[in-house]
This record gives structure tokens, C-alpha cells and sequence, in this order.
């Protein structure tokens, strides 16, 4: 009960981090907080350390947990390179994934499309990670699986709000459609292009984002 009452404290301090209500260098303060929430401080500081390997604050010994904001130019970067590995998972998992990780694809796209008919974009990416981690593990490289996980899982706060972006959830639906399409074919370069296009950060979705950390900088 307190882990998942963990998550859901973490998933509100991302939110108010993103959309600038606590703004980069500001302290978050343990006592308040837990007290704002009704919790104990241990799931206080579950949610806490989460944000802390997502790269949104910072814990720093006798002194307490300040807010990290990402530049602008630090984000783009790190989509890049999130781009570029989920590319390399794919390029690897079209040759070496088995049928039965192709029906947890299938199955967790099935909730994703429930989740895009509600819609709820929370409910969309609670899928959509479960989608990215199988290929992950299909790549057959228990190295670049926990690398990739690891930018995942600092990147997630940013990958959560540009869902939410007018017509996203679709979009993002049929191309998670085209990457099984891709995998199941075990076209290698078809997956990679398909993986590389749906996290590159651009177009409208790179104008979200900007404008939510322009406003989140005010």
C-alpha cells in the first residue's frame, strides 16, 4: 500500500515540477510535504528518490532535496540519444524476439487502446512503458536493456506530459502498431525507423515540451 501510495506522491511532485510550480534550485521540504500528503515520511522519501533517478532533484546530505530542471538543450539531447537506443533495441529485437513477447506486445497494446478511447493519457503510459520495457528485454542485450532503461526512467515526467498533447494518444497508438507490425515481420531497419521516429522529440510534440519548460522558467 505505501509503495503504490509512493508512486502517486512522485507522480504529483513531477507534475508540479514540470509545470513550474516548484521551480529549479527551489528545497522541498520533508515535513510539509508528508504533512500535505497524510503520509509517514518513508513513503515521502520512496517518491522522493524516484524523482532522484529521474534527475528531477537532487539530494544533497544535511542539506535536503532541491529541484533539477533540465535545459532545454539537455532534454533535446537526451531524447536524441533515447531515440537512438530504443532504435538499436529494435534493430535487435526484430531478429531475436519470441512469439510469446510478441503477445505481451499485442497485449499491452490492447490496454493502450482502451486507455485512447477513455482517453487517459496516465492509463496510456502506464502501458506504453510496460510496451517499451518488453523490447528492451527482446533485444537480447542485457547491457543496452538496462542503459535504455535507465534514460527511460529519467526521461519518463517528460515522455508522461507530451501525451497529453491534443491528438497524441492516437498518434502514438498507430505507431506503436507499426513497430509490432515491424518486429513480427523481423524487418530489423523497418523496427529501428519505426522506434526512432515515435520518441524523436519533434514537431508539435518538441513544441509542447518547449513551451512547457519556457513556462515552468517564468
Amino acid at each position: 500500500m505505501e509503495r503504490r501510495r509512493a508512486d502517486i506522491i512522485a507522480e504529483e511532485l513531477e507534475e508540479r515540477i514540470c509545470d513550474g510550480t516548484y521551480p529549479d534550485g527551489v528545497r522541498l521540504d520533508e515535513v510539509r510535504l508528508a504533512e500535505e500528503f497524510g503520509v509517514s515520511r518513508t513513503p515521502l522519501r520512496e517518491a522522493l528518490q524516484k524523482l532522484a533517478l529521474s534527475g528531477l532533484v537532487a539530494q544533497i546530505p544535511r542539506r535536503g532535496v532541491f529541484v533539477r530542471q533540465p535545459g532545454p538543450v539537455q532534454l533535446i539531447e537526451m531524447f536524441e540519444v533515447m531515440a537512438e537506443m530504443e532504435a538499436v533495441c529494435g534493430r535487435l529485437a526484430a531478429a531475436r524476439i519470441s512469439d510469446a513477447a510478441l503477445a505481451e506486445l499485442d497485449a499491452a497494446n490492447a490496454l493502450c487502446r482502451e486507455a485512447v478511447a477513455a482517453p487517459d493519457a496516465d492509463a496510456y503510459y502506464l502501458e506504453n512503458e510496460r510496451f517499451h520495457h518488453i523490447i528492451y528485454r527482446e533485444s537480447g542485450n542485457g547491457f543496452l536493456e538496462q542503459e535504455t532503461a535507465a534514460l527511460h526512467r529519467r526521461l519518463k515526467p517528460f515522455r508522461r506530459m507530451q501525451l497529453r498533447l491534443r491528438g497524441r494518444l492516437p498518434q502514438s497508438m498507430a505507431e506503436h502498431e507499426e513497430i509490432v507490425a515491424a518486429l513480427r515481420a523481423a524487418d530489423a531497419e523497418r523496427a529501428a525507423r519505426a522506434l526512432r521516429g515515435h520518441v524523436a522529440v519533434q514537431g508539435e510534440k518538441f513544441r509542447f515540451l518547449m513551451a512547457r519548460l519556457a513556462s515552468a522558467a517564468e
